[in-house]
Parts: structure tokens; C-alpha cells; sequence
């Protein structure tokens, strides 16, 4: 029996050892597979202009993508802002209740403001940052691979990274050490709010108007990226280039989807059902 029980954890202890190899290296392998299978199916997908459609596709969910990854990373989760960031901190109100709150107040006082009516903006140079071009690419894909860059420098190279990463893993040990955790997680709350602003900019900047509900659905896409990319929803644990392949097999499974004329009440089916496993496989893991 002593033996049975040893070799059992061994066993488990072998899984969960490949499961950590999976979350690290399974979804670079999954961008390669779906990349490789629509670049077979399609005659249309490995073009200049379907691969550049599809990085200003990834750009403004992007941006949104890898600074919500530094909320989840500090042990918050879908917060935007110093509002959102001061009400789960110090008002100690869940963040998913404060963020789901505070979009309901904005997009109905925008609904309230604009009468639920498209508003276009004449003045010419407010479509420069949407419409521009940056290095042989759109003005919101060179915005967001600074941001990738900003990002993944902040927390793998920074002090401050190392207090984040400890802010979500032990928030208590992270105190007992000297670290603020309030202050980090307010900090990542307000950054995440600035570029997800700037990826709202941007974006009616790109159609020259602005839209109380536009926008709506990003945030799923966000979640499903960080989610997908092996950000652990508990804390402590993520990385910004995992995001970002995230982001791409949502991106590229979308693009399939629109080029092999795929019903789109699919790619929900999909997005939900990696976001159930995402946080299944993560819950799980935290128990082993």
C-alpha cells in the first residue's frame, strides 16, 4: 500500500510537471498548428493583406490584453482604473463586481450623453492616430508592440515586476517583506486603465466617430487571451509574450472562423469554453 501511494504521487507529481510544460510551450504549438492548418485550408489567409488585418485586429484587444495580464499578475482581476483600483484595494469590493459595476455606470452615461446616437468627429487630425502608418504598419500595432516591450520589461526586468508577481503569489509574505501591496496593485489598476483609454482611442480614431456601446465584447476577448496564455486567475503567476500567443490563437481561430465562413456563435462557443478550461486547469493546478 506504501508503495502504491508512493508511486501515485509520483504519477501526479509527473502530471502536473507536464501540465506546467504545456501552459509554457502548448499554446506557441497551437499558434503554429492553427497558423499552419489556415495557411493550408485558405487561399486568402497567408497574404500581406489578410496578416496585416489580422495584426491590427490584434492590436487594440492587445493592448488591453497584456495590461490587464499586470492586474491578474498582482491579484486582481478585470479592474480597470484608479476608481476600480481604490474600490478592490482599500474598499476591499471584489474586483470582477467593481469592474462589471463601473462598466455599467460609463457605457450608460455615454448612452445618456450621446442619446445611443453615432457620433462623428469632423476634425481631420483625430483620425491620425487610427488611420496612420508607423514603420510599414498601422499606427495601433506599432503602439501595441511598445506596449508588449514596456510590459514585459516592467515585470521581468524591474523591482517593480518582482513586487507584482509577489503581490498576487503571497500577499500576505509580500507585507511581512515590506512590499505595498495596496499601492502595486492600485499602480497596475491605473496603468491598465491608461492603455486600455489609449486602445479606445485609437480605435474611434480608426472610423473617425465614437459609439457609446463600441467596444462591447473586448474585454471577453482580453480575458480569453490572458486566460489562454497560462496567467494564473488566482495570482502570481503569467508572463507578457504567453498573453500575446493568447491573443494570437484567439485572433487567428477568429479570422478562420470569417474565412471558412464559419457560423460566428462558434467563436463564442470557443472563446467560452477555453475560458471554463483556462480557469478549470488553473484551479486544479492550484490544489495539486
Amino acid at each position: 500500500m506504501q508503495v502504491g501511494a508512493e508511486d501515485f504521487r509520483r504519477t501526479r507529481k509527473a502530471w502536473w510537471a507536464y501540465v506546467a510544460r504545456v501552459r509554457d510551450f502548448g499554446i506557441p504549438i497551437a499558434v503554429l498548428i492553427v497558423f499552419s492548418y489556415l495557411s493550408f485550408v485558405s487561399p486568402v489567409f497567408f497574404t500581406s493583406r489578410n496578416l496585416l488585418n489580422v495584426l491590427d485586429q490584434s492590436a487594440i484587444v492587445g493592448m488591453i490584453a497584456v495590461a490587464g495580464t499586470m492586474v491578474l499578475i498582482a491579484g486582481g482581476l478585470g479592474g480597470f482604473g484608479l476608481v476600480n483600483g481604490l474600490a478592490s484595494t482599500k474598499g476591499r469590493v471584489n474586483s470582477i463586481i467593481t469592474t462589471l459595476a463601473s462598466g455599467i455606470i460609463i457605457r450608460g452615461l455615454a448612452l445618456v450623453l450621446t442619446g445611443g446616437a453615432l457620433v462623428r468627429v469632423l476634425d481631420p487630425n483625430f483620425a491620425v492616430p487610427g488611420q496612420g502608418v508607423m514603420l510599414g504598419v498601422t499606427t495601433q500595432v506599432a503602439i501595441f508592440a511598445f506596449v508588449v516591450a514596456a510590459a514585459w520589461f516592467l515585470l521581468a526586468r524591474t523591482t517593480f515586476g518582482r513586487y507584482v508577481y509577489a503581490s498576487g503569489g503571497n500577499p500576505e509574505a509580500a507585507r511581512l517583506s515590506g512590499v505595498q501591496v495596496d499601492r502595486v496593485r492600485i499602480i497596475t489598476f491605473v496603468v491598465s486603465g491608461l492603455v486600455a483609454a489609449t486602445a479606445g482611442v485609437l480605435s474611434a480614431s480608426r472610423v473617425a466617430t465614437g459609439q457609446a456601446d463600441a467596444g462591447m465584447g473586448l474585454e471577453i476577448n482580453a480575458i480569453a487571451a490572458i486566460l489562454i496564455g497560462g496567467t494564473s486567475i488566482s495570482g502570481g503567476e503569467g508572463a507578457v509574450w504567453r498573453t500575446v500567443f493568447g491573443l494570437f490563437l484567439v485572433v487567428l481561430v477568429g479570422n478562420g472562423f470569417n474565412l471558412l465562413d464559419v457560423n460566428p456563435i462558434w467563436q463564442q462557443v470557443f472563446q467560452g469554453a477555453v475560458i471554463l478550461g483556462a480557469v478549470a486547469l488553473d484551479s486544479w493546478s492550484k490544489r495539486r
